[in-house]
């Protein structure tokens, strides 16, 4: 039922994106951006929502728990998760940390991060985690879909592929793709043709954009850079000013029974050590690993109430380069 939701009001949404670009912080910190506020307003409902700050709807939905997202009543104020801990990896070109379904571009420049809500793999066609590179820059792709796919097609939506989906506007590709070098080649980061599966899980294992993103993103990256995807499901930080960050995602479903139990994050030792530090206080580090919400949140102790709050006071409540010639066979 809630796949059938959000396809609906996928479907209802211009396609419109803007960048989300953060200084990078100074001194060894992870946390940038802001949380925002947005009160919903008459005709609003999330995919618009997720659309003007070019946020994912998923993530939306997971910091706002409770509220409807078709009819997200008038006055309500939502939480915008535009705050954030950086992966613990090295700042370098693209970054795809799985859970939060985010992409992290980081120019050479060293001084700014931009930030997009992805696509990625369903269950039963993840996106692998990988340490990789972009392999060609392929525009106006056309799309050779596998023999595997064509049959699960069929099987699922008694549609027949063709044999190769020529560029254009029925191509599901989007007009950039970027082919990475790991495996066959068959993962790629693509745009779409359609305003739908941003933000999502329901790819075959590529990484989706939306068009403008991808677009941008197409002529900033360069053949050879590096991309690392990601499995980090906690994020932790100790700020220079003294604050313990923790940001914690739901863990991805690894079968379709999964998707209806409860998520238990699992803690690397990493994080355990973090958590049971002297200073922590760890009834706010528990409510944070329990709520899931994707926010960060200071566990520090302090002599304030213990509401889980994000680091600026919100409340989450909620009632022409060269391009390899050859075509990409892609998992999409």
């Amino acid at each position: 039922m809630m796949r059938v939701i959000v396809w609906f009001i996928l479907s209802l949404a211009p396609a419109v994106a803007m960048a989300n670009v953060y200084q990078l912080p100074e001194k060894g910190g992870r946390l940038i951006g802001e949380v925002q506020e947005h009160v919903v307003k008459k005709g609003d409902y999330f995919q618009t929502i997720a659309k003007e700050y070019n946020i994912g709807i998923l993530e939306l939905m997971e910091t706002n728990p409770g509220v409807d997202p078709f009819l997200p009543t008038v006055g309500t104020k939502l939480v915008i998760p535009t705050q954030m801990l950086l992966p613990d990896v090295p700042r370098e070109g693209i970054v795809i940390n799985l859970p939060e379904l985010r992409l992290y571009y980081f120019p050479t420049n060293g001084k700014e991060v931009h930030v997009f809500p992805v696509g990625i793999g369903r269950v039963g066609r993840e996106t692998p985690e990988m340490v990789t590179k972009i392999k060609s820059r392929i525009p106006n792709p056309s799309w050779t879909p596998p023999a595997s796919i064509r049959r699960d097609h069929l099987r699922e939506r008694g549609e027949v592929l063709p044999p190769v989906v020529p560029a254009g506007p029925d191509n599901p590709l989007g007009k950039y793709a970027m082919q990475l070098s790991y495996g066959d080649g068959s993962y790629l980061i693509h745009g779409t043709n359609k305003d739908f599966g941003v933000g999502m899980r329901v790819s075959s294992g590529c990484v989706r954009l939306n068009p403008d993103d991808i677009e941008w993103l197409f002529h900033q990256a360069k053949y050879g850079d590096s991309v690392r995807v990601i499995n980090e499901t906690v994020k932790i930080s100790s700020e220079p000013d003294g604050s313990q960050i923790i940001e914690v995602h739901s863990a991805l479903s690894k079968s379709e029974s999964d998707k209806h139990r409860e998520k238990v994050v699992s803690m690397k030792a990493g994080v355990v050590k973090f958590i049971s530090q002297e200073g922590i206080d760890s009834f706010k580090a528990n409510d944070a690993l329990l709520a899931q919400n994707g926010l960060p949140v200071n566990i520090r102790q302090t002599d304030e109430p213990q509401d889980v709050k994000s680091i600026s006071g919100i409340e989450s409540t909620a009632s022409s380069e060269p391009t390899d010639e050859s075509e990409p066979s892609a998992s999409l």
